[in-house]
């Protein structure tokens, strides 16, 4: 080859690398669709199944239809290791969008109309729930991220408040898949015993839905509770319940704060955000329907996406449930996850009765 030859070959060579570039991330982007897709199909395919359900039976939270399916399929079915990435990728990614989007519920004027006693004792659930689990789990020597875990899900909203915790606790998959299976455990068992309660205590309707939205975990369990009341007891229910989502947001701050201390994190630092980013999102959506400047259809469809998109995230994180992760569990946790449930309902009742 002579001079000219090799001369021109060089000048080229900058061009066909720049050629090659885009070639390439689109192939790595195929690639990471490649992985994702086998998991992410079966929750499409679950999610179905579980809204279906919900559509047959409306009782039914497709949240939790999800995990005892998720659940019952990984231990009669082992899943394959290809669908590892697209079940971890909904458990984290698709479960946070999810709870960004559960700020389209909230309208802050729907919250001030409950009047100031009603927010003050919604307040005091989550901040004595949480303290008072946290006090309880360490006496059972149970370790600082589980104990977050259980207290945020049981006193703020369930899988979702676990969610938003881990990501700011780091907290492994395992300590997750406990505080998930827990607060559907014990959620479940507080949707007929809030309404025989009430009922035994001589509670209106409206008390009933105000102690139902106080002190059940997930928002899905609170409508079926609200449900079963009737009269306005779903209305009260759901507001009082939106006004403990609310505050997920500083929750997860403080807790990130209080993570970043223990850590010795220097700010500055590349760790994760002090306020993670679907935290912000939520508060976005939030402050949009508070404003009234979305419309109702846009509201409805991201009220489906919502649901959707947890629905496929507690499907994920329900095939992690194994019966050898389950005998693990132990006694301390259920044990804690029982006293927390009745710690946050007893302060609720409280804080209804005297609202009056």
């Amino acid at each position: 080859m002579d001079v000219m030859a090799i001369q021109a070959t060089i000048d080229r060579a900058p061009a066909d690398t720049a050629a090659l570039a885009p070639r390439t991330r689109r192939g790595q982007e195929a690639a990471a669709v490649a992985r994702l897709a086998p998991g992410l199909a079966v929750c499409a395919a679950a999610t179905a199944v579980a809204l279906g359900i919900r559509w047959v039976v409306p009782a039914a939270s497709p949240l939790l239809v999800a995990i005892v399916l998720g659940a019952v399929l990984t231990n009669i079915v082992p899943l394959p290791a290809s669908m590892s990435a697209g079940m971890g990728f909904a458990s984290r990614r698709l479960l946070r969008v999810g709870v960004a989007l559960l700020g389209f519920q909230l309208a802050l004027g729907d919250l001030v109309g409950l009047g100031p006693g009603v927010l003050l004792a919604v307040v005091a659930v989550v901040a004595l729930g949480i303290s008072g689990t946290m006090i309880i789990g360490r006496w059972l020597g149970i370790g600082w991220e589980q104990r977050i875990l259980i207290a945020c899900g049981f006193s703020i909203c369930g899988a979702a408040a676990v969610a938003g915790v881990e990501g700011s606790v780091d907290a492994d998959e395992k300590d997750v898949v406990t505080a998930v299976t827990l607060v559907a455990l014990f959620g479940t068992l507080m949707i007929p015993a809030i309404p025989l309660l009430g009922n035994m205590l001589g509670l209106t309707s409206d008390q009933s839905g105000m102690w139902a939205g106080a002190s059940i975990h997930e928002v899905a369990q609170v409508v079926a509770a609200g449900g079963a009341i009737g009269g306005t007891a779903l209305t009260v229910a759901v507001a009082v319940k939106l006004a403990r989502v609310l505050l997920l947001a500083p929750v997860v701050v403080a807790i990130g704060a209080m993570q970043r201390r223990r850590a010795g994190v220097a700010a500055g630092s590349n760790k994760a955000a002090l306020v993670p980013l679907f935290v912000i999102a939520f508060l976005g959506c939030a402050t949009l329907r508070t404003l009234d400047v979305v419309p109702a259809h846009v509201l409805t469809g991201a009220s489906t996406v919502q649901t959707a998109l947890l629905t496929a995230a507690m499907f994920a994180l329900g095939t992690g449930i194994k019966v050898a992760v389950l005998r693990r569990i132990g006694g301390r946790y259920v044990l804690l996850a029982a006293l927390s449930t009745v710690l946050v309902a007893t302060v609720a009742l409280v804080g209804v009765l005297l609202a009056g």
